[in-house]
């Protein structure tokens, strides 16, 4: 039978899955057919979403990673192969952000939000996608931000890495299209996370989120993963070059009350 969402037979990478919206979009997978590798810099945090991806049936492994070190990268990408036969999926989702006004802000911190969202989303690419396209089949996830499109107050680093994303996934998707590998990217609205939550629910920003947002609620973690799972899939397979917006409605909110 026909299944285009279903991830049989395929292995998924989770960059930054151990946590958040990535543990979600790494179950998500595992929960389409998946063999999923979360992997972050913490290898403890990586053993835990294993277990969970090996309770539902999955394989995976436990594999520390850092986006700022192409040989960690490497590794990841060469343990996998060796585990699996081949990698099939790529999803991105290491980040960091900091609330800094632009006059204050340093060119070390600058640099390292760069280094994390931009620079290493494009050293993951780089490092996944020879295996991908010497199968002529692969999918990449990257992800951007609402930031990509519409800047917030005083995160400027992070609103250039995301936009920066933006470019790069379409940079990608054009070169790499017709050697079988997709690159699409994700641009998460606001999600309710442990980290957040204080954000969210204590602060006139966390109100203003809220009153722009016209589905009248946070995003839960979970509904992020058709995204991830469909961009994953055979369902995506003309789909190329492209950030799916998930956001309740966010960026097409004018007016609201």
């Amino acid at each position: 039978m026909y299944a285009p969402l279903s991830l049989e037979g395929k292995v998924a990478v989770v960059i930054g899955g151990t946590s958040g919206l990535g543990r979600a979009m790494a179950l998500a997978l595992a929960a389409a057919g998946a063999d999923v590798v979360p992997c972050s810099r913490r290898l403890e945090t990586a053993d835990r979403v294993a277990l969970e991806i090996e309770a539902g049936g999955r394989r995976s492994l436990r594999l520390a990673v850092d986006v700022t070190n192409r040989e960690s990268l490497a590794a990841v990408r060469d343990a996998v192969v060796a585990e699996f036969g081949h990698v099939d999926i790529l999803i991105n989702s290491a980040g960091q952000i900091r609330r800094t006004p632009a006059l204050d802000l340093g060119e070390e911190e600058w640099a390292r939000t760069l280094e994390t969202n931009l620079t290493g989303t494009l050293r993951a690419c780089q490092v996944f996608a020879p295996p991908m396209i010497a199968q002529s089949w692969g999918r990449i996830v990257n992800t951007a931000s609402l930031n990509s499109f519409a800047s917030f107050y005083e995160v400027p680093a992070y609103a250039a890495s995301k936009a920066g994303v933006v470019g790069l996934t379409r940079s990608l998707a054009v070169e790499w299209g017709r050697r079988g590998v997709n690159v699409n990217a994700i641009a998460p609205g606001v999600f309710r996370t442990s980290l957040n939550q204080a954000l969210l629910d204590g602060t006139e920003r966390g109100k203003e989120l809220l009153m722009r947002t016209p589905a009248g609620r946070f995003g839960r973690l979970e509904e992020v993963a058709g995204a991830a799972v469909f961009l994953s899939s055979e369902a995506a397979s003309y789909i190329n070059g492209q950030v799916l917006v998930i956001d309740g409605g966010f960026l097409a909110s004018g007016v609201n009350q």
